[in-house]
């Protein structure tokens, strides 16, 4: 599988995203962290190197599963005392069920339409899906330089991805789940939209 550097190493990742999200680095994960209770149980989608859950939702003894393409995130998710699987979301197979089903800046992965993702998230979600967005991207920058850089370094193994979510085209995505949103508002100082939705 071929990925950009920041998808070879935890490290590398996790320095990208705290310089990306510089002093809102731990309130985009605190937003999330706050709508899971103790000993719930979480399916994360496309965790990455499982930060929601090493530094927010560990402590809370919640039941947790990190779903990641990615072989070396998953390793990661196993050894800090989650279930991690190795898992393709472009697929149709049936997501794991759970209480809270989870998903942090990765729903621009399944544009142009990702109904059929945020479906099965439905399906699978006992309580609540919640989905943290970006809204303000590099790769959207009107700098050329600073988009090519953006939409490069984000392949997660997949095909660079040239299109992201603003928050007029995250609300019109949403539009079609009215009757299943409870909840929505900016976080990490106006650079993601959080949305819950129950099913």
């Amino acid at each position: 599988m071929s990925t950009s550097l920041i998808y070879r190493n935890a490290t590398v990742y996790e320095l990208l995203i705290r310089a990306l999200y510089g002093r809102y680095y731990t309130a985009r994960y605190r937003a999330v962290a706050a709508l899971v209770p103790e000993g719930a149980g979480v399916v994360d989608l496309c965790c990455g190197p499982a930060t929601l859950y090493t530094r927010y939702l560990r402590a809370k003894s919640v039941h947790y599963t990190g779903l990641d393409r990615n072989e070396r995130f998953v390793g990661v998710v196993d050894r800090a005392g989650g279930h991690g699987k190795l898992w393709n979301l472009n697929s149709d197979a049936t997501l794991p069920a759970a209480d809270y089903v989870v998903m942090q800046a990765s729903l621009y992965h399944f544009l142009p339409d990702p109904a059929p993702v945020l479906d099965r998230m439905l399906a699978a979600a006992g309580k609540q899906v919640i989905i943290a967005e970006p809204v303000r991207n590099m790769a959207s920058s009107e700098n050329r330089v600073l988009a090519a850089v953006g939409r490069r370094f984000t392949d997660a193994g997949d095909g660079v991805q040239a299109h992201r979510f603003t928050e007029a085209t995250l609300d019109a995505f949403f539009r079609r789940y009215e009757s299943h949103v409870v909840h929505q508002e900016l976080i990490a100082g106006g650079r993601e939209k959080l949305y819950v939705l129950e099913p």
